[in-house]
């Protein structure tokens, strides 16, 4: 599936992060994006962070090959089977890295107020040191990153449409990452998080 084969692999301490940035063709990337975009059943759940409710600034969904259940922030997700568009792109990312994904989490951002943010993906069900394989479809948005150990060690990677993001070892043990507010008028970004649920 991927255009070019380039590869950007991150230098950051203790991570493993690489970034395909034309993973997806754009045709195929455009028609993912009005597929799940318009047939996802998408879901706006209330979290709670440090002991404080708030409504998901973003909306999601959970698919899998599998009934087993999902939990952040004090919200349980409890998935939907693979529709035909994840298996193609799950196929595609396993034939790149060597794991068998079970599971994919959803993300909507529907405009600049739309965020995700400062969290590792280190829950217990993704096992000790989770791939986790990232699709952006739509609207570019930056990627920040931050060191846990020195909070002074940043990097900012813009996450184009149709790419590929791997974060794999021990990075979520290290790093954390978000998608920041903006301001600026832009259009909706569909986020794809392939893992394996334990």
């Amino acid at each position: 599936m991927e255009l070019f084969g380039n590869k950007i692999t991150l230098d950051l301490p203790k991570s493993d992060i690489c970034y395909h940035p034309n993973f997806i063709h754009p045709h195929k990337a455009n028609y993912y994006f009005e597929k799940l975009k318009n047939e996802v059943p998408w879901q706006q759940d209330d979290i709670s962070v440090f002991g404080k409710t708030y409504t998901q600034p973003r909306l999601t969904a959970l698919y899998a090959n599998n009934d087993k259940p999902y939990s952040y922030s004090n919200v349980t997700m409890h998935p939907h089977l693979f529709n035909n568009e994840l298996l193609e792109i799950k196929l595609a990312i396993e034939d790149l890295v060597n794991t068998q994904f079970t599971t994919c989490l959803l993300n909507l951002y529907r405009d600049g107020q739309d965020s995700n943010g400062w969290h590792a993906d280190d829950e217990k069900e993704l096992g000790k040191n989770p791939t986790i394989a990232s699709i952006t479809l739509g609207q570019e948005r930056f990627f920040h990153l931050r060191n846990k150990e020195d909070r002074n060690l940043k990097h900012k990677l813009l996450l184009k449409h149709g790419s590929l993001l791997l974060m794999q070892g021990e990075t979520q043990h290290y790093w954390q990452h978000q998608i920041a507010k903006t301001s600026k008028p832009i259009g909706s970004r569909i986020n794809l998080t392939f893992r394996v649920i334990r």
